[in-house]
């Protein structure tokens, strides 16, 4: 039997799913975010040069406590956005959707028949290497494994409406990094198109039956809820590695010599 998503699970009973970011590579750094008690660990391709061996470490890591792992892809071929799922990771997140053409063809790579035409194997992990029932197999994968659509360029939204219309996929993701890069403004986090942007996703996602997902922080997270996001990912490991090693050195009455926040830190 293909292990059921725990996110998925949560968002479908109107709950709000944990998700953590995890940069760094080793396995063991997604166990103990794991073993800490999120519901999903994000990992990532994109930005993250991890082989398929590395990838496979965090799902083992993770599946071994019962926690999903998200994995952002690397954009490609259908290769690209298969393989995590067959070593069986429980959703992906495919970045710079671009346009409505664009997440017909995520959709049409991702998803079984009848709803699309991923390739299929059965052979992999997430078909217990051939042990799990073909129909089964095929209903399950498309039942309880997420895609998740990231909207983060200005060029899409003409098209939002219909592609939170359409079906196949279960998230759509704004992600307000490149977002403010691309509308001309990098790291403007109030900028007014980026706070209307940031919730007509969430109102064209739930109009349409989509669960709205988004970065954020604990001082936001009511916040987001509020506006209409179901899935919220909060903090990263090098986040909290780096402000550990600044405490310890303030003890020591080391200067922080690191500079103001990061990138990561500041999207919220």
């Amino acid at each position: 039997m293909m292990r059921k998503s725990k996110v998925l699970a949560k968002l479908r009973n109107g709950l709000h799913p944990s998700c953590f970011k995890v940069n760094l590579k080793d396995p063991q750094v997604a166990e103990l975010a794991a073993l800490c008690g999120f519901d999903c660990i994000w990992v990532d391709q994109e930005h993250i040069g991890q082989d398929w061996s590395t990838l496979a470490g965090h799902v083992w890591a993770t599946k071994s406590q019962d926690v999903d792992l998200m994995v952002r892809v690397a954009r490609g071929s259908y290769s690209d956005y298969i393989r995590a799922l067959e070593l069986d990771a429980t959703g992906i997140l495919v970045p710079h959707i671009m346009s409505l053409q664009d997440a017909k063809d995520v959709v049409h790579m991702t998803r079984f028949h009848p709803i699309g035409r991923r390739p299929i194997d059965g052979g992999n992990a997430d078909g217990a290497y051939t042990m799990t029932d073909f129909e089964h197999y095929l209903e399950t994968a498309n039942r309880e494994r997420f895609v998740v659509l990231q909207i983060e360029d200005p060029e899409p939204l003409v098209e939002l409406d219909a592609i939170a219309q359409l079906e196949g996929y279960d998230m759509l993701f704004f992600g307000p990094g490149d977002f403010s890069q691309g509308i001309g403004a990098p790291g403007q986090w109030d900028h007014p198109l980026l706070l209307e942007t940031r919730a007509r996703v969430a109102q064209v996602a739930n109009a349409h039956g989509k669960f709205a997902a988004t970065v954020g922080a604990k001082e936001n997270l009511e916040e987001l809820f509020d506006m209409g996001y179901h899935f919220v990912s909060v903090g990263a490991d090098v986040i909290g590695i780096k402000n550990y090693c600044k405490d310890i050195l303030e003890a020591f009455g080391a200067k922080d010599h690191l500079g103001g926040a990061s990138y990561l830190e500041q999207q919220k």
